[in-house]
């Protein structure tokens, strides 16, 4: 009995052997061992060619497809240079337009004042022209009674709000040569104002300024001023008188 247990271990053990030794046996792989920077320098070279390569695809497909990159670089170099210079031609046909405006406009402004000298100088010949008229009447009066006249009474609006400017001119004629007027101008001045008529005096009784209205002449002088009415209303006609000792001595009315 212990012979056949002794057998059967036996047995056991040649078999295992066998397994381990044998044809069954499991099999060994002996390997080289490679460093780990070895293994991604060979992993870097290898992506960095399949990179090249896939550019180099890329390029070569565009060319097969018609599209170069350095001919596109280069056209648009000479695309880039062309717009500088087109840049450049703006803006000199910019500064060149620029300054035939400036011309323009500096022969408009001299024509402007032209025209202004045009008008003052015809309002002057026209103002010459009553002056010769009123000297002639004035010396065709000689020896004739002596009286008071006033010519050329003129009103206009002074470019200010309520602000106007009045000119005329106060003349002697006949009597004596060396008799001198000494007294005032004063002025009736009429508006409108909401549809209801009013009337002012100048100068006013506290105008402090009432002197300028003041005058003295043997044969003639010309008077100007300037006064103001309230806001808001219009003035329709003005009167002038010369007033000597409290006396109206010769009157004259402009419409406006």
């Amino acid at each position: 009995m212990r012979w056949a247990v002794a057998d059967s271990r036996l047995a056991v053990t040649v078999r295992r052997l066998r397994s381990r030794f044998g044809i069954s046996a499991p099999k060994v792989a002996i390997r080289t061992h490679i460093p780990w920077y070895w293994r991604a320098l060979a992993t870097i070279a290898v992506l960095s060619i399949s990179i090249a390569l896939a550019g180099w695809i890329y390029d070569a497909g565009r060319k097969i497809a018609g599209f170069d990159r350095r001919e596109t670089e280069q056209e648009m170099g000479v695309l880039r240079s062309r717009v500088d210079e087109l840049e450049k031609e703006a803006n000199r046909l910019r500064a060149l337009a620029n300054a035939g405006e400036s011309n323009v406009q500096i022969e408009r402004t001299a024509q402007q004042q032209l025209v202004r000298q045009v008008k003052l100088l015809e309002m002057e010949n026209i103002r010459l022209k009553e002056d010769l008229a009123f000297f002639e009447n004035l010396a065709a009066a000689e020896g004739k009674e002596a009286g008071l006249t006033i010519n050329r009474l003129q009103v206009e609006a002074n470019g200010n709000a309520g602000e106007y400017r009045f000119r005329l001119l106060a003349a002697a004629h006949g009597g004596k040569k060396d008799r001198e007027f000494k007294g005032s101008v004063q002025l009736l001045v009429n508006l409108q104002q909401e549809g209801k008529s009013a009337m002012i005096v100048l100068p006013e009784q506290n105008d402090p300024t009432r002197q300028r209205f003041n005058i003295s002449f043997k044969h003639f002088q010309r008077v100007d001023g300037t006064f103001r009415v309230p806001p808001g209303t219009r003035v329709t006609s003005v009167e002038a008188r010369l007033i000597q000792d409290g006396v109206t001595r010769a009157t004259q009315t402009v419409t406006l």
